[in-house]
């Protein structure tokens, strides 16, 4: 069994009875390490007393006035938000509620980057004990932007961090930074592709970001990842779904569909309601997908049994920001008792 982004958080959290994630101190004081809040030279005294309780006990409940009287003004900011989020952490059932709850508001209001990391650690648990390496790296996609390339039909998704880091001569040394500082020319970043034949190497890269995948209509990867949205649904919402690759959808009853993505949602719905597309905007949509309930009683009751269509598409800067959360909240499920 392969261990994965052991950065991620991951292992300082528990998991309850039902295989959900329960938050620890150890999880909790991790947030309280990060840069923007750990203490600097600059820090006033109250700041560093603050942030010295807190790491002795994480879940101390900190009041208005002790945060008003830290002395730096972004730093207080910066406390504000973070300890809005530590509250949601610690009263939460799960991670896995505590991700749930930020959306079922209307305004998001936590970080995107904390939302981010809620996802990749709750998608991490999803793929424990996974040995598909290609499922581990497709995941990467629901918490990770990727620069999405097109070339001659080809569909292929690398990690946006990566590629601006290579692109702005960070990965060159200062000779590269040299390079980029002084505009000129750079070769077009070459990254190793991962497939089938050599994915026993994310094992070992896991944590670079520097491999790409396709995402064309028949490739491993394209596979792996509706293996991921699978695996994600059923542990949120405990409902076996099968979900495959399409080409184009031919539906006449088309009833339901899924914008994986801001930019497939406003397609899907122009195309659901029969509008035209202009096709400088629909080259955007990079894969569809097939969703069928293994249960239709799981489904409201006026669609039950019809498929769930998809899709996921890059914006105009080609940048592929997948919304997670919308499988989990867009699906017609019949209402609970």
């Amino acid at each position: 069994m392969q261990d994965f982004w052991r950065n991620s958080g991951f292992h300082l959290l528990e998991r309850d009875a039902a295989g959900r994630l329960s938050v620890t101190d150890d999880f909790l004081r991790a947030y309280l390490l990060r840069p923007e809040i750990r203490p600097v030279e600059e820090s006033g005294p109250r700041e560093i007393a603050l942030h010295e309780a807190l790491l002795e006990d994480p879940r101390l409940d900190v009041g208005a006035q002790a945060l008003a009287g830290i002395e730096d003004a972004d730093a207080r900011d910066n406390y504000r938000i973070l300890l809005a989020f530590l509250e949601r952490l610690k009263r939460a059932a799960s991670l896995e509620s505590c991700y749930l709850e930020i959306f079922s508001g209307g305004d998001v209001a936590v970080p995107p980057l904390f939302v981010d990391q809620l996802a990749q650690i709750v998608v991490r648990n999803v793929l424990d004990g996974c040995e598909d390496p290609l499922e581990a790296r497709a995941a990467e996609i629901f918490f990770r932007e990727q620069k999405a390339s097109t070339d001659d039909g080809t569909v292929m998704l690398a990690d946006l961090e990566t590629v601006e880091m290579h692109a702005s001569g960070g990965s060159f040394g200062s000779l590269g930074r040299l390079i980029v500082e002084s505009q000129a020319p750079l070769a077009t970043v070459n990254l190793d592709v991962l497939d089938t034949e050599n994915a026993h190497v994310y094992w070992i890269r896991d944590q670079r970001h520097d491999l790409v995948i396709s995402m064309n209509f028949g490739r491993a990867a394209n596979a792996a990842f509706c293996r991921v949205m699978e695996k994600w649904i059923l542990h949120f919402l405990g409902v076996e779904v099968s979900i495959r690759s399409l080409r184009s959808i031919e539906d006449r009853d088309w009833a339901w569909h899924v914008g994986l993505d801001a930019e497939s949602t406003v397609m899907l719905n122009g195309l659901w309601r029969g509008e035209e597309i202009e096709p400088g905007t629909f080259r955007r949509m990079l894969a569809l997908f097939r969703l069928d309930f293994g249960d239709s009683a799981a489904m409201r009751a006026d669609i039950a049994g019809k498929p769930v269509y998809m899709a996921l598409s890059m914006d105009e800067e080609d940048v592929v920001r997948m919304k997670p959360q919308n499988l989990l909240l867009n699906l017609p499920l019949a209402a609970r008792a």
